[in-house]
């Protein structure tokens, strides 16, 4: 029996180290020749998936990526991002299509990759030794005119098997399509849920979508119910595989982001970094329970934790998505939303959609609720201007350290320190890197206190339109739990 279990724990080891998505526990130390608590030790592999930006000729999509500096990690690896769908065809030149679009140096020094026009592909991104830990992906792309006009960016992710997309939407003047990548050598088989106000849509085609391996597929919401539904939430839910998602939301008139995947269904969350001049907020919330869930609604300001008027909860009927209208709730001031239950805690899954500009002339974009910065979590793609840092701590006062890294061609990294006060929101004043060149990494480290919460804004002007997109910055998930064997193997002689 000691020889079962301590092989056991060996292949649980190797696996921890080698995939780094999920967490070992180890076995309550009990005595003589059981493993010890847990370590914390870096990835040694990872892999992150970047949807198809675009099939508009008028964009222009740049890539950007970073590895904190680790101790301990292996001094050799390599990372890289390439087509899911590299060029073939007999008697084709293939020269450019084993390229890579992007491909890193080196832990510490961010990489820039970019790609114009309709043509570009969705991308598998796998980064090896000392370049996984922590190692972030950015897709960044501008859209000139059309649908979706404006600046669309999301964070490349990694391959999961359940997904939560509250905020989609089928009604008139929008265009969604929810983006799966399968990065590994066998199909995957993937179910999408849809859910509006009245509950769940029922739809066949929905079901038993295959993935080919290596591939990504774009499906296209109204393709799969005749519902015109203003909020939806999509459960992307993988039977076989794995697969990366993110949902593209292009609207007609208020141009478009890509919705991330909100955190696991919780009882409590926080939805950080919402404009200080958004002119318009958008809650959507789901439950996946079959209890209704009563929420208090509070925005965590500059100066503390507040209510706003007429909106002090929100009810989320059981299997029924529910949105409010929040107007300008930030009124001139940066906030995130910090969403607890009431009474009986009921997990639940939510997020905003933000939009900035007057009639006309607006953009918008959407925060997930995120799980916290935990150990470290990094923004990539940064520039010189139009880059805003938020930090909330919704409970207890806490203490980060954030560092801008070198640019991607050149510059001197730099860090400062900032305290959150306890229910605050900070936008804080960003440390920008001596001698910039090219973009850089923000990296944050939690140093003392309370929970982090943090994303991370882009703007840019647009022929007067309000360019923006926000993303979130969770725990980088650098590390894995690693059983410590018993160094006494006396027990494998009895």
């Amino acid at each position: 029996m000691n020889r079962t279990t301590l092989s056991l724990i060996g292949v649980a080891t190797a696996l921890a180290a080698v995939t780094g998505f999920a967490a070992v526990s180890a076995p309550e130390p009990t005595g003589t020749g059981t493993a010890e608590a847990a370590a914390e030790l870096p990835v040694e592999r990872t892999s992150l998936l970047c949807p198809a930006p675009s099939t508009s000729d008028l964009a222009e999509t740049a890539y950007a990526s970073f590895t904190p500096v680790v101790e301990g990690t292996a001094d050799k690896g390599k990372a890289e991002l390439r087509s899911v769908a590299p060029e073939s065809g007999d008697g084709d030149d293939k020269s450019g299509a084993d390229k890579p679009v992007l491909e890193p140096k080196e832990p510490g020094t961010p990489a820039e990759g970019d790609s114009t026009g309709g043509e570009s592909p969705a991308l598998i991104g796998t980064a090896e030794g000392g370049f996984a830990p922590g190692w972030t992906v950015q897709e960044t792309t501008e859209v000139a005119a059309g649908s979706g006009r404006g600046l669309q960016g999301v964070n490349c992710s990694a391959p999961d098997t359940e997904f939560w997309f509250p905020g989609a939407s089928t009604s008139a003047g929008r265009t969604d399509y929810v983006h799966l990548t399968n990065p590994d050598d066998s199909a995957a088989v993937v179910d999408i849920e849809l859910y509006g106000k009245d509950g769940d849509l029922e739809s066949a085609v929905g079901e038993g979508i295959t993935v080919a391996p290596g591939a990504s597929e774009p499906i296209l919401l109204s393709t799969l119910t005749g519902a015109k539904e203003t909020d939806l939430t999509v459960h992307v839910n993988v039977r076989s595989g794995r697969v990366g998602a993110a949902v593209q939301a292009l609207d007609d008139e208020i141009g478009g982001d890509w919705l991330a995947a909100a955190t696991d269904p919780a009882g409590s969350l926080v939805l950080p970094g919402i404009p200080k001049d958004a002119t318009a907020v958008r809650l959507i919330a789901f439950t996946p329970e079959d209890t209704d869930a009563d929420l208090k609604v509070q925005l965590a300001s500059t100066s503390g934790l507040i209510t706003p008027a007429g909106h002090e909860t929100l009810r989320v009927k059981a299997g029924v998505t529910t949105a409010v209208d929040l107007a300008d709730l930030t009124r001139g001031e940066p906030g995130s939303l910090v969403l607890t239950p009431t009474d009986r805690a009921v997990p639940v899954v939510a997020a905003v959609q933000v939009v900035r500009g007057k009639s006309g002339s607006q953009e918008s974009a959407f925060i997930s609720a995120v799980r916290p910065v935990g150990a470290r979590a990094t923004a990539v793609g940064n520039t010189g201007k139009g880059v805003t840092l938020s930090l909330v701590a919704p409970g207890e006062t806490a203490q980060v350290k954030v560092t801008a890294s070198a640019g991607a061609k050149g510059g001197e990294a730099v860090s400062k320190t900032y305290t959150i006060k306890s229910g605050t929101t900070q936008s804080v004043d960003l440390p920008v890197p001596g001698g910039l060149k090219g973009t850089y990494a923000l990296t944050v480290e939690h140093v003392s206190g309370g929970e982090v919460y943090a994303s991370r804004t882009l703007t840019a002007a647009q022929d007067g339109v309000p360019a923006f997109t926000v993303q979130t910055l969770p725990d980088d998930r650098g590390t894995v739990k690693v059983p410590k064997a018993e160094q006494d193997l006396s027990v494998l002689q009895k």
